[in-house]
């Protein structure tokens, strides 16, 4: 897409102040799973973690038996509805909404996997990047190695053509700020996509906020609040973070007045990037450098207006792929839209990208 038309399609010079109303049952059905969780959080995260019954206990493998790929014509366990995993972060309603999908025609050579008996759970790496968590509380077997993992019954047929004992190790995630087992990354990631499946309404405007962990109504936000819920899903308080540091580092921060104010100065895009140079992981920029790849979980900068120089909007890279092959970026673009994927990568110019920090 031309500049121009990047232009015409975002057009921010007037106030945000118009909410979209056709996802406004998305809301309104996680409203009302809150309002319920304490009659029927427990029975809604039963039948989650259960996804489908279960084989009886004599189709679980021996402890000689070695992980294999179901044979062709066997009966595979359909895949699991959703992740079952203790998520220590925003919106634990939505939880038995969140699925992660693996990459088509992964092999074990692509794969790592990590067991952390203390959670109980297993992370699984592609490419060296951890992708998807696992909850090892299931009922079916599967033996790798020494490790004997209790799987679900989806989450075995998964795992089963995938791990191998010289791919598997144990150790607790690091970094993992929020002790949940699930490395910050990928926390980030669930994060995100908790607020697209929130859905909620781009709505403008300064707003008086509680200090620290503070935070708009979830029915609305903008850009930058899609990143702060997704570093808060990882234990990052940004509001707070951020406040700190224009205190501790003032000059880095020229656009700030005096001491800065708390209810904003998270939610601007020209001022979170001192904070994101100072204390995230700078990527590369480019999209196709082989050296460092786009990641699900990396926060980009887009440039939306040809006419001013810098960025003016941000969001978090998705683990889903567009029809043109890009990572989607989860974000809430603009006047009536609300927080889902986009394909932005595709045609927005990038003009930063970070991430936590991994070690």
């Amino acid at each position: 897409m031309t500049s121009s038309l990047v232009g015409q399609a975002r057009d921010r010079s007037k106030p945000a102040l118009t909410p979209a109303s056709a996802d406004g049952s998305r809301f309104l059905r996680a409203a009302l799973r809150t309002a319920l969780a304490a009659g029927l959080g427990a029975l809604g995260a039963a039948a989650c973690a259960d996804g489908h019954a279960e084989p009886p206990a004599a189709a679980a493998p021996s402890a000689s038996a070695a992980p294999s790929a179901t044979p062709p014509g066997a009966h595979r366990a359909p895949a699991e509805t959703c992740l079952g995993v203790t998520d220590r972060g925003i919106w634990s309603d939505l939880d038995d909404d969140l699925q992660l999908t693996l990459p088509p025609d992964l092999t074990p050579a692509r794969v790592t996997a990590t067991v952390d008996p203390a959670r109980p759970l297993l992370v699984l790496a592609v490419d060296g990047w951890p992708t998807k968590p696992y909850p090892l509380t299931g009922a079916t077997e599967l033996v790798v190695g020494a490790q004997h993992l209790k799987l679900r019954a989806g989450d075995r047929a998964e795992l089963a053509p995938l791990l191998t004992a010289s791919n598997l190790t144990t150790a607790a995630a690091a970094p993992d700020r929020d002790k949940d087992g699930i490395p910050d990354p990928l926390d980030v990631l669930l994060g995100a996509r908790k607020t697209a499946i929130n859905a909620d309404a781009y709505i403008g405007g300064y707003e008086s906020l509680r200090y620290p962990m503070g935070d708009v109504g979830r029915d609305h936000g903008v850009c930058t609040d899609v990143v702060v819920r997704a570093l808060r899903n990882a234990g990052v308080d940004l509001q707070a973070e951020l406040h700190a540091d224009i205190a501790r580092a003032p000059r880095s921060y020229p656009m700030v007045k005096g001491k800065g104010d708390p209810n904003i100065d998270h939610r601007r895009v020209k001022t979170l990037l001192p904070y994101l140079r100072r204390h995230l992981d700078q990527r590369v920029a480019a999209l196709d450098d082989p050296a460092d790849p786009v990641r699900p979980g990396d926060l980009v900068l887009f440039d939306t207006f040809p006419s001013r120089s810098g960025p003016d909007h941000i969001g978090i890279v998705s683990d889903r792929r567009s029809d043109s092959g890009h990572l989607l970026v989860i974000n809430n673009w603009t006047d009536g839209s609300v927080t889902g994927e986009m394909d932005l990568l595709a045609w927005v110019p990038v003009t930063h990208r970070f991430r936590l920090r991994t070690r």
